[in-house]
């Protein structure tokens, strides 16, 4: 009876280290989901940072082509005031897909493209752009590693009575998938 009572103590005992391990464990995964979706938020705020002067810059050259110039402000606006993770990803889609429509217009004026500002405000973009392509990865990298740990056996078991819940990836629009069209057609 002795060596029962010592069993059973030594698996409440062996039970409790493993839960603290793996919450842990679980928690640090957390963090990193969280940083690097931090390391997006700033990158796109810097990204909405820049479109005002960027839109200053072509509506000197192109103060007709308003339709764009206001899908861009309104996609700006959309992330500007975005209250959800879903939100900052719906609209840095459509913040995406707006600039590449400015930048298709902007293939039309040979005075803008040749304007130093335009191309510094130009390649500050592109810089940003490929900043967000690499935090998107690092993202959906540790979201995969979280996720990963919090539904495999037994991990989901405890996951499920800690609450924790998957996140979703950070992925691409369908519509970012292809390449846009560019027309000179008026």
């Amino acid at each position: 009876m002795l060596y029962f009572g010592i069993g059973i103590v030594a698996l409440l005992i062996f039970l409790g280290l493993w839960i603290i391990l793996f919450y842990n464990k679980m928690i640090g995964n957390k963090a990193k989901v969280d940083n690097s979706w931090g390391q997006i938020n700033v990158q796109l705020k810097m990204r909405a940072d820049l479109i005002p002067n960027l839109l200053e810059t072509v509506s000197a050259y192109a103060s007709h082509e308003q339709v764009t110039l206001n899908q861009v402000t309104q996609a700006r606006n959309m992330y500007l005031n975005a209250q959800t993770q879903d939100d900052v990803i719906k609209s840095s889609d459509m913040m995406t897909g707006m600039l590449g429509r400015l930048f298709a217009v902007s293939e039309q004026y040979p005075d803008l493209k040749a304007n130093q500002g335009f191309l510094d405000l130009q390649n500050q973009l592109r810089e940003l752009e490929q900043k967000i392509a690499m935090y998107r990865q690092f993202y959906n990298d540790s979201v995969l590693k979280y996720n990963q740990f919090i539904i495999t056996i037994p991990n989901n078991i405890f996951a499920a009575i800690f609450g924790a819940t998957e996140f979703s990836f950070f992925q691409i629009d369908s519509s970012e998938q292809s390449a846009p069209t560019v027309s000179f057609r008026r």
